[in-house]
């Protein structure tokens, strides 16, 4: 019987081994039922765009998931905190999807449980010409996490086989070449002690049309309106084919794509945070030991003192 890596995964082993495709493990994962929202939620062999962004596996019905929101964040809040705490390893939340997909609102609404102190948000534009003039990966270098570190990637290094890819920006041998450079470059980041947790938001065309109208009836959000949104909208099937590729080439044991369904906000915000508890359980941070004398330190403490 083939093992199934996506529950190995998520018992806590897998995690520094070499790398090894997901595709097909959905099938094993199936023969029993899922114990995780990340075995829920891993990338499917049929494509990442073929799961119905309408979709809420993993929690019965909004209610249940704006109730169990609070008792999340506090788990993440202490998990984070033991993770600061231990100042060893590291975690990298990837966050894409497409444009109103909810990239900014999940970092406000599930970042916001953790210490500032310990987290930090890059969220990638257009290269500048400065990093145009270096690998697609030297500013991605620049923003990871240190020890103890939770960051988050608003859009990232994928987008250099996705949009590249959708508009011709460079060929097509060099934009193929950045599959295995990008699995290269995750496989240092785990054997160096980060863990990566590859979240696409998935929305459909539709719902991307009625965000896109909702942004223009109101006037605070035009700010955030871009006319070429319209003209991307042409190229959705490019799109698509482009997620699917990289999803499928560049998932691995220790760092799967996640498909998030994610045209109901609130299952979208549910979902990211309990991915998050999930992985953060598995790595399992702890405090740091003392050699506190916490019995004499408290004498000193005692009134008058």
């Amino acid at each position: 019987m083939v093992e199934n890596s996506v529950v190995k995964l998520f018992n806590g082993a897998g995690h520094g081994g070499a790398e090894t495709p997901v595709r097909g493990l959905v099938a094993c994962a199936a023969m029993s039922p899922a114990r995780t929202l990340g075995e829920r939620l891993i990338a499917p062999q049929s494509g990442a765009s073929t799961v119905d962004p309408d979709a809420t596996p993993g929690i019965d019905g909004r209610k249940h998931a704006e109730q169990e929101l609070p008792r999340l964040a506090e788990k993440l809040g202490g998990l984070q905190e033991r993770l600061w705490a231990e100042g060893r390893r590291s975690l990298l939340l990837v966050l894409q999807g497409m444009d109103t997909s909810g990239k900014g609102g999940t970092v406000g609404h599930v970042i916001s449980a953790m210490n500032p102190a310990g987290v930090d948000v890059a969220a990638f534009k257009k290269p500048t010409d400065d990093e145009l003039a270096h690998d697609f990966l030297w500013r991605i270098e620049k923003r990871l996490p240190g020890p103890g570190e939770v960051v988050v990637f608003d859009r990232s290094h994928y987008e250099d086989v996705l949009v590249v890819r959708v508009h011709a920006l460079v060929e097509e041998p060099v934009w193929r070449a950045r599959y295995e450079e990008i699995n290269a470059f995750e496989r240092r980041l785990t054997a160096a002690g980060t863990t990566i947790l590859k979240c696409f938001l998935h929305i459909s065309y539709d719902e991307q049309r009625e965000r896109l109208l909702a942004r223009l009836d109101d006037p605070t959000k035009h700010w955030k309106f871009r006319e070429r949104d319209i003209d991307e909208r042409a190229l959705w099937p490019q799109y698509m084919a482009a997620y699917d590729e990289a999803i499928a080439r560049c998932s691995s044991d220790a760092s799967p794509w996640f498909v998030v369904p994610a045209n109901h906000k609130w299952y979208r915000n549910w979902a990211v945070a309990k991915l998050l508890q999930e992985t953060l359980e598995r790595i399992d941070p702890s405090y740091p030991p003392t050699d506190l004398d916490v019995a004499a330190l408290k004498r000193r403490l005692a009134p008058p003192n």
